[in-house]
């Protein structure tokens, strides 16, 4: 563990914090520092579990001023682990729970700590909704930092997209308002690449109506699964913006391996009956629980597959179109899955996702719609080794045949640095202009880094 701070330096910055100030040997600190993901097991030298702007800005100060290695906590979901450093200071954002609705604007205030089952209920007491991912429990800021798919991405675009502005903490300790008005290339480098640049302390959304989704699921058994997954990717070429839908290769409540097509449909019913026909009348599925329901509960659908606390290591890749190939090697490893928790998913984002500027945003990868994404989960920290093969494998045979690009919030902890640059793009050079700008010493590299030159 690197060494830390004076007692009278440490005292100083505690009595200047409306939270906490967390040691090794406190109260809290082993609950603080765990994230959703199991193989995460960091020990940050110091924790500030922050409940207002100000005591993130005193945490970046400090930081700067004793030269610690920083990272940044807010719903702790992401896969990677960044949130949490080995003998710094971890800034705990997971406090910060505050969310305003304006029903009136069609807007929406929410503070980092918020999930985004938290902020759904919410804005679902007005029949309102952002675009905000597919599991619940996800954090709001994580996944709004590095683009945001979602169950009405196609009607709605990303969650960058649906972004109007963002407070952050700059590595100098301002505290800025980014939005299309002030500091835009800033906000324009928050919207895909956003950990890279600060600390959000809050976020200010579009909202939009959304009532009754026409959501769930189609199960057919595995061995149709070439076949199923073709016609998935007929069906999802021609789908309308009110649809989105995902198609995923997982283990089914009764221990087979299955594949299963989920839909939602953000429109009218009576329309979204007959746009999901043709899914829902594909072959002899096993199981159709397509129902009129409220989007809250479409988005618990895929949540319970995901809880804290397992073992979990990812790959993924985007792509313009779903190759044969991928086909036949995601079918072939999924009847040779090591762990029942396990998922391949074929992950959609189309429609107004791509037809927002390549360049318009630090996301950059608007033409590739498709998110291929395995997802290892596992309990026993004895199988790492077999999961991790068997994940690394099946993203060797399908990688020659995506499109090259990835979404960072998919970006695992080992990933190559030409991966990282890979998730930007084109964007890289305007990114890495703008990082030497706004924090050329690196301050905020506890994530998927671009990293200054200077």
């Amino acid at each position: 563990m690197a060494l830390l701070p004076s007692d009278a330096a440490l005292g100083s910055l505690k009595e200047g914090l409306r939270g906490q100030l967390l040691r090794p040997d406190d109260d809290g600190y082993d609950a603080a520092r765990q994230v959703w993901n199991a193989m995460i097991d960091r020990r940050p030298g110091l924790i500030v579990r922050c409940v207002g702007p100000a005591d993130a800005m005193a945490a970046v100060a400090f930081a700067r001023e004793h030269d610690l290695l920083l990272s940044v906590k807010s719903g702790g979901h992401n896969v990677a682990g960044n949130a949490v450093c080995d003998g710094g200071l971890m800034v705990d954002l997971s406090l910060m729970k505050g969310v305003q609705i304006n029903p009136s604007t069609m807007t929406a205030r929410v503070e980092p700590g918020v999930l985004w089952e938290e902020f759904d209920a919410e804005a679902g007491a007005f029949r309102l909704a952002t675009v905000g991912g597919v599991v619940g429990s996800t954090g709001v800021a994580g996944l709004t930092l590095g683009g945001g798919q979602g169950w009405l991405s196609g009607k709605h675009g990303l969650t960058i997209d649906n972004l109007l502005s963002v407070d952050l903490v700059t590595a100098d300790g301002q505290l800025l308002t980014a939005s299309a008005e002030q500091h835009p290339d800033l906000f324009w480098a928050m919207r895909g690449a956003g950990a890279n640049f600060g600390i959000a302390t809050s976020f200010e959304y579009r909202l939009h109506h959304v009532p009754a989704v026409l959501g769930g699921m189609v199960i057919h058994a595995l061995d149709r699964g070439r076949d199923v997954l073709r016609f998935y990717r007929e069906f999802a070429a021609s789908q309308p913006d009110e649809l989105t839908t995902y198609a995923a290769v997982l283990t089914g409540p009764g221990g087979e391996v299955v594949v299963a097509l989920v839909a939602c449909y953000a429109g009218a019913i009576e329309e979204g009956e007959n746009v999901l026909a043709p899914l829902r009348g594909y072959g002899r599925p096993l199981a159709d629980t397509i129902a009129p329901i409220p989007y809250t509960t479409m988005q618990s659908t895929i949540g319970p597959g995901f809880p804290h606390g397992r073992l979990n290591y990812w790959k993924s890749g985007l792509t313009r179109l779903i190759a044969d190939e991928v086909i036949e090697a995601v079918v072939a490893y999924g009847r040779r899955v090591p762990s029942p928790h396990t998922a391949v998913v074929f992950g959609d984002c189309h429609g107004a996702c791509g037809r927002v500027g390549k360049t318009d945003t630090a996301y950059y990868h608007r033409d590739l719609p498709f998110d291929l994404m395995i997802l290892g989960s596992w309990i026993d920290p004895a199988d790492s080794e077999e999961n991790i093969r068997w994940i690394r494998d099946l993203f060797r045979s399908v990688e020659p045949h995506l499109g090259g690009g990835v979404y960072v919030n998919d970006l695992d902890r080992d990933e190559a640095p030409e991966r990282i640059r890979r998730a930007y793009g084109a964007n890289h050079e305007r990114l890495l202009a703008l990082k030497q700008r706004y924090d050329p010493t690196n301050r905020f590299r506890m994530n998927h880094n671009i990293v200054p030159t200077v």
